[in-house]
């Protein structure tokens, strides 16, 4: 059953005190939004053959670079409550009560990435492609910090997912009805971001977009919905006409976008078009192997290569563990063990040599041999014995 409203959380919900401390809402959205993205970016860099440590370093100058320049662009977006006859200057850096430009988050975040990728040694080509999904899935938490807030919301409808807003809140539009119903903007863009960032990962996983292709990708696929989402809405912004054609600047700003990045997305896809990947780090900046690295593959060909040895004399000695390479079971091998395993010779003339009576000792002989010497037998001489192995030693 499809609900004939959404219900705004009640205003209280929007903050809490603990202590002496407020918490709003709509800056743990930003954070939270902030948090996962760091964990997707360091995965996805981590997969790319960097440092997954980088990311928290660089996201030390982004986020900060980041906020500021989101909400300076809101302040000179919307001047009016800041500016204006009724202006309150004061409400400038009070980032809680909402007002977050995107395109100022975006450009001061990149100056900010920049400086930290340059200190950490890495392309900020490459981290911004590693970050351009976690940027989406931010923006997509980010915006329930609006729902909190009861603001940036749409036109009135009557669709059956219209968003209810308090008659006596201040965002709610004097000449509205109350109990009138308006367009969720932040769900839409909510859900389009999500949906956004499947598709990234997905394409990305088929096409290894690299390059700052993922990020100019992104940017596209961002202001190709934001173009239709901020033409819903009807809280205060600035208007420009263009071509006789009335538009918030938001609109225009991703329209403007939109085609930038659609432009620089095909040309780094044909500048790029049979080109190996790059790696991550910059010219002489990737980490040098530690010498427990060196010596640990030092190593590791030695013990393969004795390995090798080792099979290679097992199977000269007729695949027998318990042989020498020349054929002979050291003395005082256990009888019972050399009559399982028996000893083999050959003659010139290929006659096999048989194993001895075990129950007078055995003994094996590897020269030119016409016959097996059995140990009770008269030739057996203790003599005898002794001479053969230097016999067959002469004749290796």
């Amino acid at each position: 059953m499809i609900p004939a409203s959404i219900p705004s959380p009640p205003a209280e919900w929007a903050s809490f005190t603990i202590g002496p401390a407020t918490i709003h809402l709509y800056a743990l959205c930003i954070l939270a939004g902030i948090v996962v993205a760091l964990l997707l970016t360091s995965a996805r860099w981590k997969r790319f053959g960097g440092n997954p440590d980088v990311v928290w370093d660089v996201a030390i100058w982004a986020v900060p670079f980041g906020l500021i320049g989101g909400r300076l662009y809101h302040v000179f977006s919307s001047p009016d409550a800041y500016f204006g006859p009724d202006g309150d200057l004061s409400r400038i850096p009070r980032i809680w009560e909402g007002g977050l430009g995107i395109w100022g988050a975006v450009a001061l975040g990149a100056v900010g990435a920049w400086i930290g990728c340059r200190r950490a040694g890495v392309r900020l080509s490459a981290f911004a492609d590693a970050a351009a999904p976690g940027v989406l899935l931010a923006q997509a938490i980010g915006r329930w910090g609006n729902w909190f807030n009861q603001e940036l919301f749409g036109a009135p409808t009557e669709l059956p997912w219209g968003l209810e807003i308090d008659a006596d809140h201040p965002n709610f539009p004097p000449e509205a009805d109350p109990g009138t119903l308006f367009h969720p903007t932040f769900l839409y863009e909510s859900l389009w971001n999500l949906v956004g960032v499947a598709l990234l990962l997905l394409l990305d996983r088929r096409f290894g977009l690299r390059g700052g292709r993922m990020f100019w990708l992104y940017a596209a696929y961002y202001t190709a919905g934001r173009v239709w989402i901020e033409a819903l809405r009807i809280d205060d912004a600035e208007l420009i006409t263009i071509f006789g054609l009335t538009q918030r600047l938001n609109v225009w700003t991703s329209i403007l976008v939109l085609v930038a990045a659609l432009v620089i997305f095909v040309y780094l896809t044909m500048k790029q078009r049979g080109t190996d990947q790059t790696s991550v780090y910059l010219p002489g900046r990737a980490p040098k192997p530690t010498e427990g690295d060196a010596a640990g593959g030092a190593s590791a060909a030695p013990s393969s290569s004795s390995e090798e040895g080792i099979a290679g004399s097992t199977g000269s000695a007729g695949k027998n563990p318990d042989k020498h390479a020349d054929g002979e079971i050291p003395a005082g091998e256990d009888s019972a063990k050399a009559e399982t395993i028996g000893v083999e010779g050959r003659n010139g003339t290929g006659t096999e040599v048989q194993p001895s009576d075990t129950s007078a000792g055995m003994r094996t002989d590897h020269g030119n041999l016409s016959e097996t010497k059995d140990a009770s037998g008269p030739s057996a001489s203790p003599d005898a014995a002794a001479e053969e192995p230097r016999e067959s030693d002469s004749r290796k």
